[in-house]
């Protein structure tokens, strides 16, 4: 099997995103991740596909050199679902804004999440439309000034994370553009997981929405305002690792290792496996300032997925069925004879 290299999977084409556009490290992180996943799961290069609707995110495929479809507004889950079902083997990448995703395309987006088709959704979120230039999109923040809320929106904004687990979810994981590492690590455990990945990855606008999530991701605060989680590992962060989350009645509690009695051993474990969704939809409705913003694989739990129930099902009838070819079918039923 050959080894890959991030080279492998860059195109020729002449990537035009904004200078200082959070979606060039985005593409870095992808192009790293795709030669680990070929080794990890023995894939051939020709096994990858990305399927894109549009937007700014939704140019990917131009970017990559793998098979590639560029649909329409909000309905690259439908075509992904098409490819994955049509063909199994490949590993199908659905690339899409929070506007393509949650709002035009927002019903396919959960009913692909809801059948746990062996999708990776890669969400770039920037809580802005970037590419028709400023409109306040479907998790742009309550009161926000944009071209279309000139006195500020008065819409609440979706929580990606909550509507993956309410629509029964079974991987949802969160990385901000200029962590590469992290990213890169999200999306081979999103490619390693059987069923719909999302990966919803916090992405700067420099252009319509500078700075948006400044106030938990700037690098003076980011080590206080932000956790990154790992399965089996104590939940702990803070720029002296000495900040921790642990059950208080029904919610998380932050707290502080050393104070008050409290020792490592108080320290809420991270399960990404937990079939519970309760401490998972915890931690992704976390918001700063109050507490840290969750970072890294949240859930990851196993369960059919629609593809192969597809794939079984016809395997099955098949096997059941009295017809095996044309002629089969057309006496098949009633049949009169025409004289």
């Amino acid at each position: 099997m050959k080894r890959y290299v991030p080279q492998d999977f860059r195109s020729d084409q002449e990537v035009k995103w904004c200078p200082g556009c959070g979606d060039h490290a985005i593409l870095n992180s992808v192009a790293k991740a795709l030669p680990e996943v070929a080794e990890l799961l023995n894939y051939s290069h020709e096994r990858f596909t990305f399927v894109s609707g549009i937007g700014c995110s939704s140019r990917f495929p131009y970017y990559m050199q793998t098979f590639g479809f560029h649909g329409i507004h909000g309905r690259a889950a439908a075509i992904a679902t098409g490819v994955k079902v049509a063909n199994p083997t490949l590993s199908v990448w659905q690339v899409t804004g929070d506007g393509d995703a949650l709002a035009i395309g927002g019903n396919h987006f959960i009913h692909a999440v809801r059948r746990n088709i062996d999708l990776n959704i890669l969400l770039f979120n920037n809580q802005i439309y970037g590419l028709t230039k400023g409109q306040y999109s479907p998790t742009s923040p309550l009161g926000i000034v944009t071209k279309t809320s000139p006195n500020g929106t008065i819409e609440h904004p979706f929580l990606p994370g909550e509507i993956v687990l309410g629509a029964r979810g079974t991987f949802f994981a969160r990385s901000i553009d200029v962590n590469i590492e992290l990213t890169k690590d999200c999306m081979v455990a999103a490619a390693r997981h059987d069923g719909t990945s999302v990966v919803e990855i916090l992405q700067n606008c420099v252009i319509f929405n500078d700075k948006t999530f400044d106030y938990f991701l700037n690098k003076e605060v980011r080590e206080e305002m932000t956790i990154t989680l790992r399965h089996g590992e104590p939940m702990i962060f803070g720029k002296n690792r000495d900040k921790g989350l642990v059950i208080n009645g029904l919610g998380l509690k932050v707290v502080k290792i050393g104070e008050n009695g409290v020792t490592m051993s108080d320290i809420l474990v991270h399960n990404i496996h937990q079939p519970d969704p309760g401490v998972h939809m915890m931690l992704v409705n976390m918001k700063a300032p109050d507490m840290p913003v969750a970072l890294g694989v949240i859930r990851s739990v196993k369960d059919h997925t629609y593809d192969d129930q597809v794939r079984d099902q016809l395997i099955d009838l098949r096997m059941k069925s009295p017809i095996h070819n044309v002629d089969g079918l057309l006496a098949s039923g009633e049949t009169w004879t025409v004289e």
